[in-house]
Parts: C-alpha cells; sequence; structure tokens
C-alpha cells in the first residue's frame, strides 16, 4: 500500500507592513514577506506557490532581479531585521538559496540587483544603520562586499539600481530622509563615487524606480510631500553643445555629471501632484520585447496613504504627464498603500496595504478604461493564537493577536477550475488582540480576548447565503437548519462600540424623501448601520471584508477574573468550557456554560495555575485539561438524575506534580477519534499518549 501524500492546498497569509515588501516577475509570480518568511503566489491560480524560508527577522523588503531579455526571473533578493539580504535561486522548479549578505548591523529595509558580467548580479542594500552596501555576488567568490556608502544620521528609505545609456556602467539612486536623491555611479575600482544629489522634495524620499527608455533613463522619486517627481538622464552629445551656443532656445536646467570621460545630463522631466497623502510606492509598467527591441511604455504606478493607487503616463498630443486611472478605497477607518506593483502586461495592479492586505484590480475586457477589483488571497497580519474548524468541515475559524477573526472556505467555481480557499467573511473586528475560540453548531462561535468577556457570535443571513453561493451549496437548506425567521441581515459596529450590533430587514429599507428630511432624534441623523448586504459568487474584497461580513454578537459571558486564555465546546454542541490566565487556584478553574441558554453550569476547580488547553473528547463525555503547573486534569460527566436538566462533571483522574511524567509546562492536548486515548505536548519536548 503506498503512503498516503501530504500536500498543501491553502496558505493564509498577508505581506508585512513594511514599504518594499512585494514584487511582481516577469514570469507572473508575485514574491512578498510574510513574517519571517517570502511567500510566491500566483494571482492567476489564485494560491501560494510555496514559502521561502531562510530568515530568522521580519522580512522586510523583496526583489526580483529582472532579466535583460524579459524572460522569467531565476533570482530572488529578500532582506530582513535580521540584518542579512538572501539570495534565491531557482532550480529544478524550486528556489533555494543561493548566498547570504552579512554585514549591515541595522534591519535592511530596501533591496534591488542588476545583472552584470555575464551572471554575475549586483546588489544594493539600504538598512536602518544609515548605511548602503554593494555586493558583488558571483558562483566563484560568493558574496563579496564591494563598498559602503555611509550617511552619517540620515537613513535611505529605497535603493533602485540601473546601467548608464550606451555604457555597462552601473548607477544607484537613493532616496532618503534628507529630501533629496543621490546618485552614484561605479568607479574603475569597483568603488562607488557621488554623481550628484537631486533637490525639489520637500520631505522624505520614500520610493525610487529607474526606467530605461530609447538610450535614455527615467528615474521617478516619490515623497512624503505627496508630490512624485520624474527626472531624465541622458548622455550629452555634439550636438548638445551647437545647441548649447543658442543663448536664445528655452532648455531645462540640467545637471551634468562626468564618467569615463562621458558626460551625462539629468533634468527634471515632470512633477506628479495627485495624491492628498504620503506617497510611498513607486513602480513602472515592465518593459516588454517587440519586433527585437526592448520597449519601455511610459507608464507610471503610484501608491499612497490616501488609500488610492493611479497610473500616470504621458498624454499623446502635448506630451504632459496625466492622471489616467485611479483605484483604491472610499471611507473606512484604516491607513492606506505602503506600495504597488504592475503586472507584466499592465493589465493587473495591487498594493499592499498597512493592515497587510493585498488589493488587486484588474483591467475590464469589456468596458475600456474601467478597472473592477479581482480576488486576491489574505490572512492574519499578526500572530495566528487558536483556530476551529466547522462541525461538517466546510470551513475554518482563526483568530489571531491582529484584533479579527476569520473565516476561510474553499471557492468552488462554476467553470470547474481547481478550487482555492480564500476568507470570506471577517465574522469580529475587535479592540482587544484575540486569544482564543470555539465552534458551537455549525454558525455559532465563542472567542476570548484580552478581556474577561466571553462573546457569542451566531451568522446572518447574508453570510449564509454567500457563503452556499461560493462554496457551492444550497442556501435553502442551510437556512432551514439555522432556523432563517430569527437571523438578522447583517451586522455593524457602533462608533465607539465593540459590541456588533444585528441589522435586520427593518433596518435597510431606505427612507423616502420627506422622511429624511424629518429627523426623529439626533441618532437619526447618524446612522451607525455600515451594512449593506451584498450577493457573492467569488471571495469579497478587503473593504467588503471590513464592512459588510460582520456577525452579530448575541450574547457575552461574565464569570472570569482575568483575561481569557482558552476554549473548547463538545461535539454535541451543548457544553462550552473556558479558562482565564491566573496564578491562583480560585482563578485557574475551568467554567461551563450552557450552550442553549448560556447560563454558567458549573465550575471545575483543580489547577492551580493557568489552564493552557481543553479538549472534549469526541463522544462529549470527558473533558481533558492542562494547565502552566505542570499536571493534566481530567473530567467525566455524569449522568443527569431525575431533577437535573443539563449535564454535570465530576473529576475522573489527574495527575499531581510529584507523579507527574512532564517536567514543563503543558500546552497542549487532543483526544484520538474513539476516545480511548489522549495526548499532552509540553515545553519538555515531550508527547505522551496516555489510555
Amino acid at each position: 500500500m503506498a503512503a498516503p501524500i501530504i500536500e498543501t492546498c491553502h496558505v493564509a497569509c498577508c505581506a508585512n507592513r513594511t514599504p518594499n515588501v512585494v514584487s511582481w516577475g516577469r514570469g507572473g509570480t508575485v514574491a512578498f514577506g510574510t513574517c519571517h518568511s517570502v511567500a510566491l503566489y500566483d494571482p492567476l491560480e489564485k494560491r501560494v506557490l510555496t514559502l521561502l524560508n531562510g530568515h530568522t527577522g521580519r522580512v522586510n523588503a523583496v526583489k526580483w532581479i529582472h532579466k535583460p531579455d524579459c524572460a522569467p526571473e531565476s533570482h530572488l533578493l529578500s532582506g530582513g531585521s535580521d540584518n542579512c539580504i538572501i539570495l534565491w535561486e531557482a532550480q529544478v522548479g524550486k528556489y533555494v538559496q543561493s548566498l547570504v549578505c552579512k554585514g549591515h548591523t541595522g534591519s535592511v529595509c530596501a533591496v534591488d540587483g542588476i545583472y552584470v558580467e555575464g551572471s554575475n548580479i549586483l546588489v544594493a542594500t539600504a538598512a536602518s544603520d544609515s548605511t548602503v552596501r554593494l555586493w558583488l555576488c558571483s558562483e566563484a567568490k560568493g558574496a563579496e562586499c564591494l563598498h559602503t556608502l555611509s550617511f552619517g544620521s540620515s537613513f535611505m528609505m529605497d535603493v533602485s539600481l540601473a546601467l548608464l545609456p550606451g555604457s555597462r556602467v552601473p548607477i544607484l539612486a537613493c532616496g532618503g530622509d534628507n529630501s533629496q536623491v543621490h546618485l552614484y555611479v561605479q568607479s574603475s575600482g569597483q568603488q562607488m563615487q557621488k554623481a550628484m544629489s537631486l533637490q525639489g522634495h520637500e520631505d522624505w524620499v520614500r520610493g525610487v524606480a529607474w526606467a530605461s527608455r530609447s538610450g535614455e533613463l527615467l528615474l521617478a522619486s516619490c515623497s512624503q510631500d505627496c508630490l512624485i517627481r520624474v527626472w531624465k538622464l541622458r548622455a550629452k552629445s555634439r550636438m548638445d553643445a551647437r545647441a548649447e551656443d543658442d543663448h536664445d532656445a528655452i532648455r531645462m536646467k540640467e545637471d551634468i555629471f562626468e564618467v569615463m570621460e562621458r558626460e551625462f545630463a539629468v533634468s527634471l522631466e515632470t512633477v506628479l501632484a495627485g495624491h492628498e497623502n504620503w506617497v510611498y510606492g513607486l513602480h513602472w509598467q515592465p518593459p516588454t520585447y517587440k519586433g527585437g527591441e526592448l520597449q519601455q511604455p511610459l507608464s507610471l504606478l503610484s501608491a499612497s496613504m490616501d488609500k488610492t493607487m493611479i497610473i500616470w503616463a504621458p498624454e499623446e498630443g502635448s506630451g504632459v504627464w496625466v492622471e489616467q486611472v485611479r483605484v483604491g478605497e472610499v471611507g473606512g477607518n484604516t491607513l492606506g498603500f505602503y506600495g504597488c506593483q504592475m503586472s507584466p502586461d499592465g493589465s493587473m495592479i495591487v498594493a499592499h496595504a498597512f493592515h497587510g492586505a493585498l488589493h488587486l484590480w484588474c483591467k475590464d475586457q469589456d468596458k475600456e478604461g474601467q478597472w473592477r477589483p479581482g480576488v486576491v488571497i489574505s490572512g492574519h497580519f499578526n500572530a495566528v493564537l487558536d483556530l476551529s474548524w466547522d462541525p461538517e468541515g466546510d470551513f475554518i475559524l482563526s483568530v489571531g493577536a491582529d484584533q479579527t477573526t476569520r473565516l476561510f472556505t474553499p471557492w468552488r467555481k462554476q467553470d470547474g477550475r481547481q478550487e482555492t480557499w480564500h476568507e470570506i467573511s471577517r465574522p469580529q473586528i475587535h479592540g482587544y488582540d484575540m486569544q482564543c475560540l470555539a465552534t458551537v453548531g455549525r454558525f455559532r462561535f465563542v472567542s476570548g480576548a484580552d478581556e474577561k468577556v466571553l462573546r457569542v457570535f451566531q451568522a446572518p443571513r447574508n453570510f449564509v447565503e454567500n457563503f452556499a453561493n461560493v462554496f457551492g451549496t444550497s442556501s435553502e437548506k442551510l437556512l432551514t437548519s439555522s432556523d432563517a425567521a430569527s437571523l438578522p441581515e447583517g451586522a455593524s459596529t457602533p462608533a465607539l462600540g465593540l459590541s456588533n450590533k444585528a441589522v435586520f430587514q427593518g433596518d435597510l429599507v431606505s427612507k423616502t424623501k420627506g422622511e429624511e428630511e424629518q429627523f426623529s432624534s439626533i441618532s437619526d441623523q447618524y446612522q451607525e448601520s455600515y451594512f449593506h448586504p451584498l450577493i457573492m459568487t467569488e471571495p469579497p474584497p478587503e473593504d467588503h471584508l471590513l464592512q459588510n461580513t460582520l456577525w452579530p454578537e448575541v450574547q457575552k459571558l461574565y464569570g472570569h477574573g482575568f483575561e481569557m486564555f482558552c476554549l473548547a465546546s463538545d461535539s454535541a454542541g451543548s457544553v462550552v468550557a473556558s479558562a482565564c490566565k491566573a496564578s491562583k487556584t480560585e482563578h485557574a478553574a475551568v467554567i461551563l456554560w450552557s450552550a442553549s441558554t448560556w447560563r454558567q453550569l458549573q465550575m471545575l476547580s483543580y489547577h492551580t495555575l493557568t489552564v493552557t488547553q481543553m479538549a472534549f473528547s469526541p463522544d462529549a463525555r470527558l473533558l481533558l485539561a492542562v494547565s502552566r503547573d505542570r499536571t493534566w486534569s481530567l473530567w467525566k460527566q455524569n449522568l443527569p438524575g431525575p431533577d437535573d436538566t443539563e449535564p454535570l462533571f465530576s473529576l475522573h483522574a489527574h495527575t499531581g506534580k510529584d507523579t507527574a511524567v512532564h517536567t514543563r509546562i503543558i500546552w497542549s492536548c487532543d483526544w484520538s477519534p474513539d476516545s480511548k486515548y489522549f495526548a499532552t505536548s509540553s515545553r519538555d519536548k515531550k508527547v505522551i499518549f496516555r489510555i
């Protein structure tokens, strides 16, 4: 019999909260840093292809090294808070660590690389140690630091490399907190010498990007002054010398520098004003090969903290740079975009936001000039602390330190393509870090956060209908099983509240014009309901997840004296067990709740420190608890007497400190499917099975 094969079917993740952490390759793969890993994501298949693990700190910068012939890349750069830069190389269908560059004494925040002298790669990196380093990566010598540029008390936010027109001489652009763009060129001894500093920005320069076009270089720079500047760099010729003799001609001011007895001129091409907040990211539309020639489209994408992305391009007649497309979010309470990327063919653009979410827009093929939101993956942007499966196994709920509860399910497409997992609902957006979660039946769950209160949520009608559409099942069958008559349409969060308020059908009826002018109270003028029912046939984008997929809170459970730590529910959906942080026996008690009336059934006292995890046996007759006090306890359900309406539990077995096998804190426990065995795992690196 062949061994079973375990495959990864879904990775829920998001981009790290840094500006230069997403890069779209010519082969169509999007690379982005997520926690300590680099994720390779296919936007067409809508799934993470693989995770590259090598950093020991947060990944802050990711960059594909583009080939001169626009072929799919074979090298990828990543830099992290571990002060290291890793060069990844494609080998036999997968990416492996090729070289590691060590030398920075601070977190790496920007990376870039170009091919020089065959397969050798010149890498530029910027870090929080106020330096920019140039590395030469080769198979023969490995990673060699060529030069270190020190900026004293200044920090460089971004770096970009290119080759000077008509030569193989590298030029480096650096943008930083001194409001200038610094240009460096490589001298004959492989050292970088300063060519000039470009003045004009009035605040920190957040991004720089080169583009090569018709023997010229274009450099775009964006800043916290809300402006984008495009500079033109060209090699001076004899014709320029004759033109300079004509004193009557009107010309743009040019700054001149010399490299290897050749003169190059830099002038300001245009200033782009359209964003209303800091501009964090820039990306030129990738070049293409047509007729054997490299063609660079004059199309520039920018992303800003004003939650918009703009595509800029010069008009055909006048050549004046204007805004062609603007997409983004309206409203909400989130910060804006940290960076942007454009697909190789220019038909898709993606931005990554402060909360890590990827925002994808696709060019509408039917309506020229129109763009529509696209389906993209999502995930927690901080530690995931608990998760729970739907009893039927159709979806999974998770909670994290990012103060959200998220629901993931497979998207079964109508055209028969491979199903992919996506987040289709964000039932809870809280003000405290989430800690624990337990599902109770199909469409109810209990969650605990860094507060003393447990909160119970129930799915609204709109979620059940949309879940049926995405998952590919009958909504009538689901609504019948969940008492559809009493279900609200959705939920919204009051402006100053933490509780999701139910929104019923009557709340959605729009007022007539006459009624709108007559408000009976102040609260009527400022409606708190932001929920709008959606009919979804595909997973929703981030702005809908934030506003239209909340679940109403139906109950609060009070009883614990400290912050919640763990939850468990039985297979029958009748009992919920909860425990909180504790340093004394009275606070370490497990509380049992009735899932039908939500009243407190019983307090189970045995442990002296925090109960770290609990698990009901699959037959719902036994409850297992493990604790920081290095012991476990087993509680057995008593047969109900004639006067008992709810089952009660009594201590059936336990281990004491003198008889305990584990010597450190016990973190987790679980049961075998037949309820005959259970396992405990501990910080002492042991997993112990018991009968």
